[in-house]
């Protein structure tokens, strides 16, 4: 899910656990798993406001990502609008605009929209988080004919559980887009059990 094997396992060989409980979306790649160096990136960019560091790692993103961003429309993991006056900016669109300027994928920032201002993910169980970002998502329906038959990569910072990703991936797909991949710069390690400390709001 998002990590290389430790050996080559050949092609298309699934992980445990893609095997166990299938996303609703296609693939996963990531950078890193999310501790270390990699956990100081993203805690920079997103609540130190080192808008800076989204070139780089968007550089390490496209590179990890080169198998799934060919032909594909680029689109961000959206804030509510409150987040955004919040912070100033979302660091998944950072990230993704990053990733379309070395890839030279299609940035489409507009194409998906969050319409409900959800609780932090972070202490909630797998159940809470899938309830949390049910209905959070839509594609707005001027955007509608452009996804169509369409490839997309959702671009995000971290893949913790994978309800925010596959609560988009549902709404892409429901509005046409023929296959949706994910790409985020790191993934949280559940299977040793961490507190990941980090909140996807």
């Amino acid at each position: 899910m998002g990590t290389p094997f430790s050996h080559d396992v050949g092609e298309d060989a699934l992980s445990p656990r893609a095997l166990t409980s299938p996303p609703d979306f296609d693939r996963l790649r990531a950078v890193s798993f999310y501790s270390g160096p990699a956990r100081d990136l993203v805690l920079g960019l997103k609540f130190g406001r080192r808008r800076d560091l989204a070139q780089p790692m968007g550089r390490w993103m496209a590179r990890a990502g080169s198998e799934v961003l060919p032909d594909s429309l680029l689109v961000p993991v959206p804030l509510h609008w409150t987040r955004i006056w919040q912070r100033r900016f979302n660091q998944a669109a950072e990230l993704a605009r990053a990733i379309s300027s070395i890839a030279g994928a299609e940035y489409a920032p507009t194409y998906l929209t969050r319409t409900q201002r959800t609780r932090q993910q972070v202490g909630l169980l797998a159940k809470e988080r899938k309830r949390n970002v049910r209905r959070a998502f839509k594609v707005p329906e001027n955007a509608q004919p452009a996804i169509v038959g369409r490839h997309v990569v959702l671009i995000d910072d971290v893949y913790t559980t994978g309800s925010t990703v596959s609560a988009c991936t549902k709404v892409l797909k429901a509005a046409g887009a023929r296959s949706v991949d994910v790409l985020t710069f790191a993934v949280a390690d559940l299977t040793n059990h961490e507190d990941v400390g980090y909140s996807d709001w």
